[in-house]
């Protein structure tokens, strides 16, 4: 390990601009999205997000996207395509799953605006930039966000603990798992009349239909689609998945048991 490496930065100031195409996609995208006219204190902040996140790229894997164009349409925007589901429901309250780099948490933190937000992410380095870039968009965000906070940590952890349990309007997770799986983590953070919304692609009538079984038993309502109508994410779909119901309290499982039962049972989830 090379001890005189130095710190990763905490500021935008002497960071590479975003190139002029990758600035022209994030307009032509806010267009499409109807956020023509964005506050620039949060366009900013999308930008600066972004541009924290390609320097830490270049010491430690947050995005395989490395262009900035790329990441613009894939991230920002893609990230921002759930804005309507959360407006529709009055939800001003987020917990992003295995946040990473901070999409989609970050973006729609800002442009919501969350009066408080959760990243979740159980990789300390990650975690680690997350904390930077909350920091960095509390002070730079001209008061777009409201309370950004990350844990370091499981999310199995935070459906032991009663302040989160079931306390969430709004859980969002972006390719972290199947359906099924996916569900048996997040719907025990969601609040019964809440949603989990989860980013998928295309082609995914499998995944979809096996998931069906554990929605029900975790107290989830039939998932609904949502197409992403950004410009090169057609095989985008947003999943939607109401809680109707608690969630039985064997669940989430250990992960070690959630896999071992999951090859053994095709990831369907056994009654409690």
């Amino acid at each position: 390990m090379n001890q005189d490496r130095e710190p990763l930065p905490s500021r935008v100031e002497g960071l590479p601009a975003l190139p002029a195409e990758a600035l022209l996609a994030l307009d032509e995208g806010l267009r499409t999205l109807g956020l023509a006219d964005l506050p620039d204190p949060l366009r900013t902040g999308l930008i600066d997000h972004l541009r924290l996140l390609l320097a830490w790229n270049q010491s430690i894997n947050l995005t395989s996207i490395r262009d900035p164009e790329s990441a613009v349409r894939e991230h920002i925007l893609d990230s921002l395509s759930a804005l309507p589901i959360l407006r529709e429901r009055r939800i001003d309250s987020i917990l992003d799953l295995g946040s990473g780099g901070g999409f989609p948490g970050i973006p729609l933190a800002l442009v919501l605006p969350a009066r408080r937000t959760l990243l979740v992410e159980s990789v300390g380095k990650k975690a680690a930039f997350l904390s930077a870039a909350a920091a960095l968009l509390a002070e730079r965000a001209g008061g777009g966000p409201g309370e950004i906070d990350v844990f370091a940590g499981r999310a199995e952890t935070l459906a032991a603990d009663g302040r989160h349990r079931e306390r969430w309007p709004a859980v969002l997770a972006r390719a972290i798992a199947p359906l099924a799986t996916l569900a048996e983590i997040a719907l025990p953070l969601v609040a019964r009349g809440g949603v989990l919304i989860a980013w998928k692609r295309r082609p995914f009538d499998a995944e979809l239909a096996a998931a069906g079984p554990s929605l029900s038993l975790l107290g989830g309502a039939p998932p609904v689609l949502r197409s992403v109508p950004i410009a090169g994410l057609e095989d985008h779909v947003i999943v939607v998945v109401e809680k109707l119901a608690s969630t039985p309290a064997a669940y989430p499982r250990d992960p070690a048991q959630r896999r071992r039962r999951a090859l053994a049972a095709g990831d369907r989830l056994p009654s409690p």
